[in-house]
């Protein structure tokens, strides 16, 4: 049925939260309330980058999203008076560099290829610090390509980023199924015209606007009992 299963990186197959130990260690009784905060400002610099500009040629203020996750840490550290020094924002973004994949993302994407069906990351990460983490986490055998916004300067969920995986690959959208964690990504893949399975890990509902996920589940795993 589908051509191609393309996930989001960040929260979909790298746990973005895994964070919080480090956080902890670094913030006694701060950690998890960072980790939030941090993931949040994160998001939201990339929507105002995205928003504030979006040209054809890409935003104006685009910035990678390295600096983006930089920048959004030290403002959280600041809002929670919580004092960033140097060491601690480098051994932050080291972390954050080789994130901790989700225990089922390398057997997930194993069993995909044996399937015969291509495989693709599409992520707001700049193609280095992708590059860290799929390595890391042994993925990259798995993936036919990893396709990043850089191209296009505007983040998800600009049309432009989803384009990106018809341009990477020789498929029509319905050959398409798109997989995110996050309810906001999902929600614009499938306004884009895909096809998505939304992983829903926490038993969240569903946003109250726009088409509901073709398919949804509680982990990658369900992934593979659709296609």
């Amino acid at each position: 049925m589908y051509k191609l299963i393309a996930f989001d990186a960040y929260g979909t197959l790298f746990d973005v939260y895994s964070m919080g130990e480090l956080a902890e260690k670094l913030f006694p009784g701060h950690g998890q309330a960072l980790s939030l905060m941090w993931r949040d400002r994160q998001i939201e610099y990339t929507r105002l980058v995205t928003m504030s500009d979006p040209s054809p040629g890409g935003s104006k203020h685009y910035l990678p999203f390295w600096e983006l996750t930089i920048r959004s840490l030290r403002y959280v550290c600041k809002r929670m008076g919580l004092e960033l020094n140097a060491a601690s924002e480098k051994q932050l973004m080291d972390q954050y560099a080789k994130l901790t994949g989700f225990g089922d993302s390398l057997a997930v994407l194993q069993e995909i290829k044996k399937r015969g069906i291509s495989t693709a990351i599409l992520s707001n990460g700049s193609r280095e610090m992708l590059s860290t983490v799929v390595d890391s986490n042994g993925l990259k055998p798995y993936l036919d390509k990893v396709v990043t916004i850089e191209d296009v300067r505007l983040f998800k969920t600009a049309p432009q980023a989803y384009e990106l995986l018809l341009k990477a690959f020789s498929v029509k959208r319905e050959e398409v199924l798109f997989v995110s964690s996050n309810a906001w990504d999902a929600l614009a893949a499938k306004w884009y015209g895909y096809d998505v399975f939304w992983v829903n890990r926490l038993g969240h509902p569903f946003e109250e606007i726009g088409e509901k996920p073709n398919f949804e589940g509680n982990s990658l795993s369900k992934v593979l009992e659709v296609i």
